[in-house]
C-alpha cells in the first residue's frame, strides 16, 4: 500500500435486530473483527446507545494501534454502518463479508478508498 492508509465503509442492510440492539454483541464484533484483520485493539470498544425515533441506536468506537474502527446501528431501519481506517493494510472484502455475516445482513454495500 503506497497511501497513508486505507478506509473501508460497509453499510449492512436487513441486519438481525437483536444483534444490533445488543451492546455485548457489538463489543464482540469489534473484538472479532480486530482478530480477523490482524489489528491490535487499544483498550475495549466503547458502545453507547442514544438518539430518538428514527435516529436511535448504538454507536461504537474501537481504537486500534493503527487508527480506528467505528460503527453506527440504526434501530429504525435495522442497518449497520461500519468504518475502518488503518495505516496497516487489511482485506476490505474480508471486512465486508465478516460484517454482513456477523450482523445477519442480507446486503452489504462497500466503499474503499486510500487516504493520501
Amino acid at each position: 500500500m503506497n497511501a497513508w492508509g486505507l478506509c473501508t465503509s460497509v453499510d449492512v442492510h436487513d441486519c438481525n435486530p437483536e444483534t444490533i440492539r445488543d451492546a455485548t454483541k457489538i463489543k464482540e464484533f469489534a473484538r472479532l473483527l480486530c482478530e480477523k484483520i490482524d489489528m491490535q485493539p487499544y483498550g475495549e470498544a466503547q458502545v453507547v446507545h442514544f438518539g430518538n425515533e428514527h435516529v436511535e441506536g448504538f454507536s461504537m468506537t474501537q481504537l486500534i494501534e493503527t487508527s480506528l474502527i467505528s460503527g453506527h446501528f440504526a434501530n429504525d431501519t435495522n442497518k449497520a454502518f461500519i468504518d475502518i481506517f488503518s495505516c496497516k493494510a487489511y482485506d476490505p472484502e474480508a471486512v465486508a463479508a465478516f460484517t454482513a455475516e456477523f450482523f445477519g445482513g442480507k446486503l452489504a454495500n462497500t466503499h474503499v478508498h486510500e487516504r493520501q
